[in-house]
């Protein structure tokens, strides 16, 4: 991006689509015979699914889940028929039409879902697809146990719908050591063996790296795409999307003893370079990170002082060579060396929050995929 493209702005988010079907097709070569969804959702955890989907199509998905029915409607124009989009939290009661207008697929979590989508099936005289979630330990979507029970007892409860999967939700694939994984898993293959012969999804990020027994029919990462590690205190086998480079404002001198930013929450210890950077809170780079975070100019580490603010954050330059950096420069913010989960780590909170809180203001540089 040219400076003066970027001039009207006061940062820079660089994301690599390379680096993100690289690792899409690095999570299917896991899988063996087993195929690889992508979760666009949250407008592709914030890096823009107008452009993700299509490139991660390019590089062979077929298979996308967003979470809300907006969320569909508009991806759908984006991608080619072949690919097939499933809506996370199902049909609402009076939406189902609006599934077949746009060609979606609804994961249906609850007998009135599954009862509207069977009813509409037989108004149109039409097998209509669908997948069926069912909870095994996460309390949150899916048919609870009774609820799934009705629903094998009671076979035409499914006439008319075209069950691509069933499909349940890991709890904590990321630790896994945790016993509550295998626990899932039992109670997987248990629904299973009450609907034989239907395709199974169990796998998400994590779930891929738990092993073979959690791969079935079909995974669906999603923060993995997007650079977060998948496995806790493990590696990160996952190359980095995303780089963050923030405006210098203005850049200033402070003597030892003068106190910095809202709430005056840090005091210069020496004598010390300042540096003002176009990024706060309102970017999504968190109130949290005050006086915690951390920006790099050439390598060098540049600690956050004082609160993050609204629109800006301040970082002590010192360490840096005199005029290396001044009003128009940039700092990074998020690189290769210090991602999304350092970020994270530091803000206490997860690199899915860091991605999906990211802001509207900066200016995007779409990387790679050239044949876009």
């Amino acid at each position: 991006m040219s400076p003066d493209s970027l001039s009207p702005y006061g940062a820079l988010l660089g994301i690599d689509l390379d680096a993100l079907c690289d690792n899409w097709r690095s999570l299917k070569a896991r899988l063996g015979s087993g195929d690889c969804a992508a979760v666009v959702k949250a407008d592709a955890y914030g890096l823009g699914s107008a452009q993700v989907a299509p490139a991660l199509y390019r590089a062979g998905c077929r298979h996308f889940f967003v979470a809300h029915l907006n969320e569909g409607i508009v991806l759908r124009p984006l991608l080619p028929a072949d690919a097939t989009l499933y809506v996370l939290h199902g049909a609402h009661p009076g939406s189902e039409r609006e599934f077949v207008r746009h060609d979606l697929v609804p994961v249906l979590n609850s007998l009135p879902q599954v009862q509207a989508w069977q009813a509409l099936a037989c108004q149109r005289d039409k097998v209509m697809p669908a997948i069926l979630q069912v909870d095994t330990g996460m309390a949150r979507l899916g048919l609870a146990a009774d609820e799934f029970e009705r629903i094998v007892n009671d076979r035409p409860a499914l006439l008319g719908i075209d069950l691509k999967f069933v499909m349940s939700h890991l709890v904590s694939a990321e630790e896994p050591d945790k016993p509550v994984n295998r626990e899932q898993l039992a109670r997987f293959r248990a629904a299973l063996a009450r609907l034989p012969g239907v395709r199974a999804s169990l796998a998400n990020s994590s779930g891929i790296f738990l092993g073979k027994d959690f791969h079935f029919d079909l995974a669906r990462p999603g923060a993995a795409l997007y650079g977060v590690a998948p496995v806790a205190g493990q590696a990160n086998p996952m190359r980095p999307v995303i780089r963050l480079q923030g405006r210098v404002l203005q850049t200033r001198r402070i003597e030892a003893g003068t106190a910095v930013g809202y709430g005056h929450t840090w005091t210069a210890r020496r004598p010390t370079r300042l540096a003002t950077v176009a990024v706060g809170y309102a970017d999504g780079y968190g109130r949290r990170l005050s006086n915690r975070g951390q920006a790099f100019c050439d390598g060098t580490p540049l600690p956050l002082v004082g609160n993050v603010s609204m629109d800006t954050l301040i970082v002590d330059i010192t360490d840096l060579p005199e005029g290396r950096l001044a009003e128009g420069g940039l700092v990074d913010l998020a690189n290769p060396l210090h991602g999304v989960d350092a970020i994270a780590e530091r803000a206490g909170t997860i690199g899915y929050e860091i991605l999906t809180s990211l802001g509207r203001r900066y200016a995007r540089q779409y990387l790679g995929a050239a044949e876009a």
